[in-house]
Parts: C-alpha cells; sequence; structure tokens
C-alpha cells in the first residue's frame, strides 16, 4: 500500500526529515513513536502534502502511485486520511454541509454519483454510532465549541464517513481521558478491515494497548531507528527514549 524509500524533507532551512524508509501493506497498523521534535508529524504533513514542508530527497507510493506528485485533495480523495493532533474549528460550516461536500468529492473522483440527501443522513446515523457522536454535536459548526475529547471523536467519525484506505492518526490520543480514548480507539478497529491500514504517531503505550499495532517504529532524529513488535512500544514505556538516544549515538 505505502512504500517510502530515503524520504527527505525541510521545513523552511531546516531538514527533518533525514531519509525515512518504511513500507506498510494491505491490513497492516504501524505504530510510530518517538521523543519531540523527532519528525513524527512532519512525516504525517508530507505524506498528506502540506505545502509548508519541502521533500529534498527520496520516493513515496501509495497503491502503485507517486504521492509526491498528487495535490493533497487528490491524496485525500485516494483514500489517505490525517487525524490531526489538533483539530481546527471552522466557524459557520455545519458538520452535516462538511461532509456531504466531503463524501460526494471522494465519490466524484471514483466516477460515482452524490448521494441524496435521504442517503447521506442515513450513513451519518450509521457512522455516528461508531464513534458514539451525540447527534447535537453533529448538527453544529466544524469543531466550534467542542471539548479536546468531542474534537477527536469527530475527527474519527469523519474518518468512518470517509472509509479511507490509509488512516494516519496523529497523536490522536493527547488530552484524551481513558473513557474517551477507549471510544476512539473502538472506532479505529471496528473500522479496520484486510484492505485499510493505520499509522498510529503517539508518545505511549496506553493507546497502542487498544489498537494493538502489529509494528512499532522508533523515531529519532528523523530516522527510524528502531523497529519491532507490541514489546518495543512498552520497553520505550518501562525505560524512556533515553536508551535509544544512546545507542544511536554509540
Amino acid at each position: 500500500m505505502l512504500i517510502i524509500k530515503n524520504l527527505h524533507a525541510n521545513i523552511g532551512e531546516k531538514e527533518i526529515l533525514r531519509g525515512i524508509d518504511l513500507e506498510i501493506c494491505d491490513g497492516e497498523t504501524h505504530a510510530i513513536m518517538g521523543p519531540n521534535g523527532s519528525g513524527k508529524s512532519t512525516l504525517s504533513a508530507v505524506l498528506t502534502g502540506n505545502p509548508l514542508y519541502e521533500v529534498t530527497a527520496g520516493e513515496a507510493w501509495f497503491n502503485g502511485k507517486n504521492l509526491l506528485e498528487m495535490k493533497p485533495e487528490d491524496r485525500a480523495r485516494e483514500g489517505i486520511f490525517l487525524s490531526f493532533q489538533y483539530p481546527v474549528e471552522i466557524p459557520g460550516v455545519s458538520m452535516t454541509n462538511f461532509m456531504r461536500a466531503a463524501v460526494n468529492a471522494k465519490r466524484e473522483y471514483q466516477g460515482l454519483g452524490p448521494l441524496n440527501a435521504s442517503e447521506f443522513l442515513k450513513l451519518m446515523r450509521e457512522k455516528r454510532k461508531i464513534v458514539e457522536l451525540d447527534s447535537k454535536l453533529a448538527n453544529r459548526s466544524v469543531n466550534e465549541g467542542f471539548s479536546g475529547g468531542e474534537k477527536k471523536r469527530n475527527e474519527i467519525f469523519q474518518m468512518a464517513m470517509l472509509e479511507p484506505k490509509l488512516a494516519i492518526l496523529d497523536e490522536t490520543d493527547s488530552g484524551l481521558d481513558v473513557d474517551a480514548m477507549r471510544i476512539v480507539a473502538d472506532g479505529v478497529n471496528r473500522m479496520h478491515t484486510p484492505e485499510t491500514s493505520v499509522i498510529v504517531i503517539t508518545h505511549y503505550e496506553r493507546l497502542l494497548e487498544m489498537i494493538r499495532p502489529e509494528v512499532v517504529h522508533v523515531l529519532y532524529q528523523g530516522r527510524i531507528v528502531r523497529t519491532g513488535g507490541p514489546e518495543l512500544a512498552k520497553e520505550i514505556e518501562t525505560k524512556g527514549y533515553d536508551w535509544i538516544k544512546s545507542s544511536v549515538h554509540e
């Protein structure tokens, strides 16, 4: 599904990614961990086409297509979804209108006709149940006046509506209490299929106990320096990152 080779990226004059190699197959869940400033969020931004970041070397292929040549909106229509660490508010734009425009834009890209009002509202009702999203929240402006947990839950609802092939969760657990984290994790797990993949970017092993990735990577100073199974996340939870920093510099 996703193949990244020797990916380098800058923001301004500063190099953040210094040679990322990563391969994710259909149906796999990968976790990316690492200390602050290691490049985790930069990687998600580069994959989704954030124009603030410049790719200076390397390749990224998504289902056989050159990801780096696609516009951000086409990456989304191809099936890449990013759940932000800090979801933005969009005053004056109702969730219903926002999601209907997004869903129908993706359907048009796929050569399908738009959903009519009754079809769309039925879909919304079905997907709201996945993340236990209150119908009152779904009828408000996008994220306006939402708590941190409600914003994160709302993003997983958007993910359910768009049914992406690759979901990137960028520190979705940040600021969530245990109950909200469980709802978010349950939503991600319920949407997972053999044809879809997930990248979970997190500092903490607690979320990974709920989502359970097959592969865990440690990103440090713009490179993946460790790859292992779920036991690697447990080791980081116990030891922190200092032991990895020390081994890298030896």
